[in-house]
């Protein structure tokens, strides 16, 4: 029985380092796309496994999650190019990348004000909105967000303490998923997004500085760690000029 026991322990930390590894060089390669490192197509399987070390397995895992952000398209004999998803210079968010965050050359600038930070039981009638389970502890993190001092959006998020135990207030004036990448080594690994049209409230309007009942862009995101564990439940509400939103879809031709 206790061999038993051992062995699946074995094997679950065996798989959760492979997942690990895998990850990180996804994310290795989407910053190399990010930063021009890799222009127009990937290096071939066997140039990248030779660049970080691992096994060709381990290549492909990391490629079919930086296929599944959205950021490469394969050719049949040729190997994997990359998609150029910039509309001239204008700001694109990448709903294939899951967290919403805008994609171009160098993704920095942003700025946020906190506008509230507190915990929450999650209710009944939140329950059903956010599939978060009654009871259920979250922090409610409301930010107003700013890229080269215009308003860029609101964000009202919630991230359940059973998944992430502890956030300082301070992180939410920076990246939130930065943080808990580097506090808890959690990476986003899909999630569900909803855009809508939201009619901006009193608050909304006020905090945004729109008119009330102002029609705005909103995305609804379901995040999910590891596992499909539910890590975060956000609503945000855009309002930066010349926004654009890219996702990729992809047909299976072999049926």
């Amino acid at each position: 029985m206790l061999l038993n026991v051992l062995k699946l322990y074995l094997n679950k930390e065996l798989v959760l380092g492979v997942y690990i590894i895998y990850h990180t060089i996804a994310e290795q390669i989407i910053d190399s796309i990010i930063t021009k490192k890799f222009t127009t197509k990937l290096p071939t399987e066997a140039q990248l496994m030779e660049l970080y070390g691992v096994s060709r397995n381990t290549i492909r895992r990391a490629i079919g999650v930086v296929f599944q952000r959205g950021l490469l398209k394969r050719v049949q004999g040729s190997g994997y190019f990359i998609n150029d998803i910039t509309r001239d210079g204008k700001l694109v968010v990448n709903l294939s990348m899951g967290a919403g965050e805008p994609v171009r050359d160098q993704d920095t600038g942003f700025k946020s004000k906190v506008l509230s930070f507190r915990e929450i039981t999650v209710d009944e009638e939140f329950s059903k909105e956010s599939k978060i389970p009654v009871g259920e502890k979250v922090y409610r993190i409301i930010r107003l967000r700013f890229l080269k001092e215009k308003i860029y959006c609101l964000e009202t998020a919630h991230y359940l303490k059973s998944v992430v135990p502890y956030i300082p207030r301070d992180a939410a004036k920076k990246s939130l998923f930065k943080f808990i990448k580097e506090a808890y080594d959690l990476d986003i690994t899909n999630s569900e997004n909803y855009t809508s049209v939201t009619c901006l409230d009193e608050t909304q309007a006020k905090n945004l500085e729109k008119k009330v009942g102002s029609q705005e862009l909103t995305l609804t995101q379901y995040s999910y760690c590891r596992n499909n564990v539910l890590m975060n439940y956000t609503y945000t509400i855009y309002v930066y000029p010349n926004l654009n939103f890219y996702f990729t879809s992809t047909r299976n031709n072999e049926s």
